[in-house]
């Protein structure tokens, strides 16, 4: 269904409420890396030290069934595209099947269209060679890392700058790489905000992308932030793990005091959200949820999303089920933009939502596959870690010999009480669904699946062209 559809679908009542936002805000989008729902302390965390996303929290639009994609790659794809990860290829994130097809829009490119100024800030991880890069893919500002974290190296074109660390990074600047001073998430977040600031006078609206690597493994973060988790009796990678979230917890507070510094909060829609189910964090709490990244079961998939427009927006919880694929379609609907003609969304604009809690919010199917085959054996996995989510249920099989498990997750959002058995036409529909889904996309995955990696990655290449060296050099050679 196309953009025009879904809007249609929405009704009369909600398309009214949409008339009533204002016009082109900032849009200031925050993407945190492997943190989970369970790791602010707002939502019932009681171990760690997020005091500036409660402050967010509290003067937000919290949407409390937001999902997303189990893993990192996927998850950033659906948020460019507005449609499921595997319709632009990527179904992993390494090995080439984590860069987003060249043939899909990215949203960027539509705000660009209507007039935003366009950055990113962190990670990218949907292409690390020259055409699949953000510039390419309606970013104006890029101030990136590469790989799918910083020091990374795969086979193929997924790579970093050799001997990156997260302490003074070095980080590719529109083209070229730079030696920046500091943690890296605080040398993210610090240049993000300077582009704000250049960008407040402009005349223009800007679209903002935050993508910290952070708290993604290996757990890496200033002694300080570890030295707050002292004393509790945690593992000492749980202890680091706690600190970057509370060192993105500090970047966020920072951002949100210099947008009312610059006059920007009232209009600036500013967005918190992470990329995946919780890592490190989720022995501790995973608020209830089965499941973690990595997996199809709600831990997977539910994260946080609260969306902040002080003087527009009302703080309150909205339980509509809701994901990444929204995104799309709200921000262009925000822009004024116009959706280029034959790009069929899976998502539908929150706008309504946004306005009204109540309005009208057709019920849906999501579906989460967590990818990661062995290439070519795409069609032997349809039924390996995925499952289809409505808002009364979600249906998970992982793996093609065992039954689907079905879980009423509005009475069990724990996911412990398998259902399947008693309502099996609730299984047969939802598996027909799936069917259909998997018939559609399957020919899609396959974009990447073939492709032949370089021999040397192309980053590293054009870092080597930078500052000498070549294969077989060591870091201190640099």
């Amino acid at each position: 269904m196309n953009r025009r559809g879904f809007l249609s679908a929405m009704g009369a009542a909600a398309m009214q409420s949409n008339a009533q936002l204002p016009a082109r805000p900032n849009i200031i989008l925050i993407v945190v890396d492997d943190m989970g729902y369970g790791d602010v302390a707002a939502l019932g965390n009681k171990v760690v030290k997020t005091p500036n996303l409660n402050w967010l929290h509290a003067e937000s639009v919290r949407f409390t069934d937001f999902h997303v994609s189990p893993t990192c790659a996927p998850t950033r794809t659906s948020i460019m595209t507005g449609r499921h990860e595997f319709k632009s290829g990527v179904t992993h994130t390494i090995l080439e099947r984590e860069r987003m097809s060249l043939k899909a829009t990215t949203i960027a490119q539509v705000l660009q269209s209507a007039g935003y100024a366009t950055g990113i800030f962190g990670k990218w991880h949907l292409g690390d060679d020259a055409p699949h890069q953000p510039g390419k893919r309606g970013f104006d500002e890029v101030f990136i890392h590469g790989c799918g974290g910083i020091g990374q190296d795969y086979p193929g074109t997924c790579s970093d700058a050799p001997g990156n660390t997260y302490f003074d990074p070095t980080i590719l600047h529109n083209g070229v790489f730079e030696r920046t001073k500091g943690y890296c998430t605080d040398v993210f977040f610090t240049q993000a905000m300077k582009w704000v600031e250049s960008k407040r006078g402009a005349g223009k609206p800007f679209f903002t992308y935050i993508t910290p690597n952070s708290p993604h493994a290996p757990l890496i973060c200033p002694e300080e932030y570890r030295r707050m988790y002292d004393g509790l009796n945690l593992p000492e990678n749980t202890q680091k793990y706690f600190g970057m979230v509370t060192n993105v917890d500090d970047n966020v507070g920072r951002l949100m005091s210099r947008l009312n510094q610059f006059g920007l909060d009232e209009n600036t829609l500013l967005i918190f959200m992470t990329d995946n189910g919780g890592t490190g964090g989720v022995r501790v709490f995973n608020a209830g949820m089965r499941g973690q990244k990595g997996t199809p079961y709600m831990g997977g998939t539910r994260v946080p999303a609260f969306f902040r427009w002080k003087g527009t927006l009302k703080p309150r919880d909205i339980d509509k089920l809701t994901a990444h694929v929204d995104y799309f379609a709200t921000f262009a609907e925000l822009a004024g933009a116009k959706v280029p003609d034959g790009i069929a969304l899976d998502g539908r604009s929150l706008i309504p939502l946004l306005r009204d809690a109540n309005a009208v919010w057709p019920d849906r199917y999501l579906f989460t596959h967590v990818g990661r085959w062995a290439n070519g054996k795409g069609m032997e996995a349809k039924y390996r870690n995925c499952s289809v989510r409505n808002t009364r249920y979600n249906m998970v099989r992982t793996a093609p010999d065992k039954p689907w498990e079905l879980y009423e997750v509005i009475a069990d959002p724990g996911e412990k009480t398998d259902v399947a058995a008693k309502l099996p036409d609730v299984v047969a529909k939802m598996n027909a669904v799936y069917d259909q889904w998997w018939a559609e996309v399957l020919p899609l995955t396959l974009e990447n699946e073939q492709a032949k990696p370089p021999r040397v990655a192309p980053y590293k290449t054009l870092y080597w062209n930078q500052y000498g060296g070549g294969p077989g050099t060591a870091p201190g050679e640099r």
